[in-house]
């Protein structure tokens, strides 16, 4: 493809990595980042909790020189009783014969290390690439042959890659969209007797409860529940310790303390299609997801990668945003419909539905060719 202007708003890890892989395998291409935060603000020290697929491990790892602070070695997912006698499916790397089923980072962790990549980019071809942050993008506008980006002052480019997404909450409304009616609690608890490097998601009666084992041995905790029948909101911390010690199983270990929690409201919001005229959308500007599988960030990394490939095999941006719409079409509607399925049926109240589901679960882990396909799909999404 001949020299095409980028612009990619928003520089998240999805945005990020979309223009370092860019910049490597477009040589022709002039690449902008804008994004609001200030030059000054530290994204190192963001906290927040980031499930990653063995595959986006390894398209970071292509990016940036980084190491994933923690690897997932063994996903457990259970049912909490009266359920179908054992209901638990266990996912091990080894059985699969990888080094590492995921990783779990920091916000801070994944997005940092972009950063410096990205501004050694731009150091290095300052006349190609550019980084501009403290800039908002007030509006993208279509125009012919391009886009028109309004960002301080007017700026045309060949095509705007919007990266930018945010919660469910402070989104603007989209062309799918459900409100679950459920609120995530997330924060950090500390165990006794849980295994360094496993993953645990647990069904409860409220909603899915998940444990990501981090570095520092304790682990990253997102508790869904109803948001009009919330049991968590009224609880002092002692108390949610004693309700967690509930719902766990016993492979989680002993819940000893919890740090104060955060509520989010959660949802589906979803574009039906990527691109709109020259201008496409990625990760959670594309897509945002209930947390019950964890693939919201893997389906944006996942965008980003495609978008790119598109980029540089096509004739010319249009066939290129043709290719991208139609290739990422499956993974994307096999991710969401999956998840939009989960999240609802903890809404459902259907006779021997916990029944089925513990059903299901312990016949995943009999039939070991349906739970290895499971958990490449989860590493890789669909290909």
């Amino acid at each position: 493809m001949h020299e095409v202007h980028i612009a990619v708003v928003g520089a998240g890890p999805v945005g990020l990595a979309l223009a370092l892989h860019a910049a490597r395998l477009l040589p022709a291409a002039r690449i902008t980042v804008f994004d609001a935060r200030a030059a000054t603000h530290d994204v190192a020290t963001d906290p927040r909790t980031l499930a990653l697929s063995l595959g986006s491990v390894q398209f970071l790892q292509r990016l940036v020189d980084w190491a994933p602070p923690q690897a997932i070695a063994e996903v457990q997912v259970s049912q909490q009783p009266p359920s179908f006698g054992d209901a638990e499916v266990r996912i091990r790397a080894a059985e699969l014969g990888v080094p590492l089923l995921g990783a779990v980072a920091t916000y801070g962790e994944v997005v940092a290390p972009l950063q410096r990549g990205w501004e050694a980019a731009v150091a290095a071809e300052p006349r190609r690439l550019r980084l501009r942050l403290g800039t908002a993008v007030q509006a993208v506008k279509p125009m012919a042959g391009g886009v028109e980006l309004d960002a301080d002052i007017a700026e045309c480019f060949d095509l705007a890659v919007v990266a930018e997404g945010g919660v469910f909450s402070g989104q603007v409304r989209k062309a799918v969209v459900h409100d679950y009616r459920q609120t995530a609690w997330v924060g950090t608890l500390a165990l006794d007797g849980l295994q360094p490097g496993v993953a645990l998601e647990r069904f409860t009666r409220e909603g899915p409860l998940a444990l990501l084992p981090r570095a520092d041995g304790r682990a990253a905790l997102v508790w869904c529940v109803p948001s009009d029948a919330d049991p968590v909101r009224p609880l002092a911390a002692r108390q949610r310790l004693a309700l967690l010690a509930d719902r766990l199983p016993a492979a989680a270990g002993r819940p000893r303390e919890i740090t104060p929690l955060k509520d989010f409201a959660l949802g589906l919001n979803a574009e039906r299609t990527l691109v709109d005229g020259r201008s496409v959308r990625i990760g959670n500007a594309a897509q945002t997801l209930h947390p019950v599988a964890g693939q919201g960030l893997n389906l944006g990394l996942r965008d980003a990668h495609e978008l790119v490939a598109a980029l540089r095999h096509a004739a010319d941006v249009d066939a290129a945003l043709a290719r991208v719409e139609w290739a990422r079409s499956p993974d994307r509607w096999a991710t969401i419909a999956t998840t939009d399925f989960l999240a609802r049926s903890f809404t459902w109240q259907l006779p021997g539905l916990g029944l089925a589901r513990g059903l299901g679960l312990a016949a995943l882990q009999q039939v070991a060719p349906a739970r290895h396909w499971l958990a490449r799909r989860m590493m890789f999404g669909s290909r």
